[in-house]
């Protein structure tokens, strides 16, 4: 979608990288069916890695096309969070994945979540998600449709089950470590949110 000429892409609402968002929002519930209702783990797992790939996808265009909006960069992480809140607890009932590690993912994104509104709420300016926080949540959305392959009985069912952990492992290593530099980015928002709240009044 062409930015026109005289607006500014921060501005705008409706562009390709937050309809692609919109539609991996609207597929959500396909995917709590596929796995939940249809039980099928296979199409669920094909849908979920879909739903992760788009996720680069759109940030992808964003930066090469000046497609960067501020409602995306608020659109998208939230749109991420609801996908893995979701998207989990569906694979914890249907029993696809270790309890452990689904619990130790939305552990940290709970406190993410709450630290987030906290954070928000006492006045900081927006925190945008640092690149090593996006590579983990890429690289758990693409664990999680190998945990869903994994767990139905077919031919390539070890195969998924070590690609599954490869994935999991050290996103899930990295998911934490991102969560750690978030403390000072943190407190640093919050000083300058502030400072500029000072400022303008």
């Amino acid at each position: 979608m062409n930015v026109p000429p005289n607006s500014e892409p921060e501005s705008q609402i409706l562009t390709v990288p937050n309809l692609i968002t919109l539609v991996r929002l609207l597929c959500l519930p396909v995917f709590v069916w596929l796995l939940l209702g249809r039980e099928n783990p296979l199409a669920a797992g094909a849908l979920l890695g879909v739903l992760g790939a788009t996720d680069w996808v759109d940030g992808w265009y964003a930066r090469r096309f000046n497609a960067v909006s501020n409602f995306g960069k608020i659109f998208d992480p939230v749109v991420d969070r609801l996908l893995f809140f979701v998207s989990i607890v569906a694979i914890i009932i249907a029993g696809a994945a270790p309890i452990w590690f689904c619990i130790a993912v939305l552990v940290r994104e709970v406190a993410l979540s709450l630290a987030t509104l906290v954070l928000a709420s006492l006045g900081a300016r927006r925190i945008d998600v640092t690149w090593i926080g996006k590579a983990a949540t890429f690289g758990l959305m693409f664990a999680f449709p190998g945990f869903l392959w994994a767990s139905t009985d077919w031919a390539l069912q070890p195969f998924f089950e070590v690609a599954a952990w490869v994935c999991a492992l050290p996103s899930l290593a990295a998911s934490y470590y991102a969560a750690g530099l978030y403390v000072p980015i943190g407190l640093r928002a919050l000083r300058e949110g502030r400072e500029a709240r000072a400022a303008g009044e």
